[in-house]
């Protein structure tokens, strides 16, 4: 069993490096909340410049992958399951803060994974 766990993570692993476009709606940044038992994304916007690059449409300058970065979210949503947040954010919120579908994908899979993480009691890292 361990085995073909280990070999689900292998191709996980590779998918997470491929790559991919950045949606121009913006991104968001995924945590817990476990006193209040919620899993929340914070939204933030950005534009897509002719290099394919986030950045950000109020300075203009290129917003890094990786590292602490001072930007303000424009909308928090949160919600108790995986579910419940998808509903609010691909259903209720309009215009649409996800243009992508292979972003829309990405956040449902992260969400089930935040839930997972919320139920369990291990620590969420979003991918």
């Amino acid at each position: 069993m361990n085995q073909a766990l280990d070999s689900l993570a292998e191709i996980d692993n590779k998918l997470s490096q491929r790559h991919i476009d950045l949606d121009p709606a913006g991104y968001f940044i995924i945590y817990l909340d476990r006193d209040a038992g919620l899993i929340c994304a914070k939204h933030f916007t950005n534009v897509i410049d002719d290099r394919g690059l986030a950045v950000d449409p109020e300075t203009g300058k290129v917003i890094p992958a990786r590292g602490k970065v001072e930007r303000t979210h424009t909308t928090v949503y949160s919600g108790r399951t995986a579910k419940e947040l998808c509903v609010k954010i691909f259903e209720e919120t309009q215009p649409y803060p996800v243009t992508f579908l292979n972003h829309a994908a990405y956040l449902g899979r992260e969400f089930v994974r935040a839930e997972n993480a919320l139920i369990t009691g291990d620590e969420y890292v979003q991918d």
